[in-house]
């Protein structure tokens, strides 16, 4: 019987942990499989509205283990699991990666051309508001916010983190307006003491089965 591809492992790991992982009030983002040694590395990344916490880490590690040692699904081969959560490199992609990034600057391309940088606002199913704090033309060169995606009540000063002339307008983008978005880290800045620094946004918890 020839051994699973790797894809196959990942189809096999995700449809049996899956259920738990909502069961627990997460999405799964993510499953990869890897060589580590002489082992595999599985990795699971899961995200929720309210973040993930160093519990919720090691609950998730302790029920995937369980499933994936109650099956054949790894083979006889040992394998580390790892829960973690995403990083600020993650790719806003879905409705709820832009609702969870309330608050955070990010940068988007627009799908009509050019790319907008701003500060995401709120989100739902359908749309995105953002405080547009500079637009990019497609040919590199710095304009106004754009004339798409609708004004939703708002102009004023910047907020700081922007690289625009310091305007701020903002608009309701619907996501397929948007193309992939990217968060940006930001520093403390030094006239700022009520600034924040940006963490890595990842709780790791490795887990080899018995």
């Amino acid at each position: 019987m020839s051994r699973p591809s790797r894809e196959q492992v990942v189809a096999e790991v995700t449809r049996l942990v899956g259920p738990a992982v909502a069961d627990a009030g997460f999405d799964l983002e993510e499953v990869d499989v890897r060589p580590a040694g002489r082992r595999r590395l599985v990795r699971l990344v899961v995200d929720a509205d309210g973040g993930v916490s160093l519990d919720d880490v090691a609950e998730l590690s302790r029920r995937a283990s369980d499933l994936l040692d109650e099956t054949d699904v790894m083979g006889t081969a040992p394998y580390v699991l790892e829960v973690t959560s995403p990083g600020v490199d993650r790719p806003l992609t879905e409705p709820r990666h832009w609702r969870r990034a309330a608050g955070r600057l990010v940068v988007a391309p627009l799908t009509s051309g050019g790319r907008i940088e701003g500060r995401v606002v709120s989100a739902d199913d359908e749309a995105v508001v953002i405080d547009v704090v500079a637009f990019e033309e497609p040919d590199g060169a710095q304009g106004a916010p754009p004339a798409k995606g609708r004004a939703s009540g708002r102009r004023g000063k910047g907020t700081g983190g922007g690289s625009g002339s310091g305007g701020v307008t903002r608009r309701r983008f619907d996501f397929q307006e948007l193309g992939r978005g990217r968060v940006q880290v930001e520093f403390r800045r030094l006239d700022d003491p009520g600034g924040s620094a940006d963490e890595a946004e990842e709780s790791r918890s490795p887990a080899e089965p018995d």
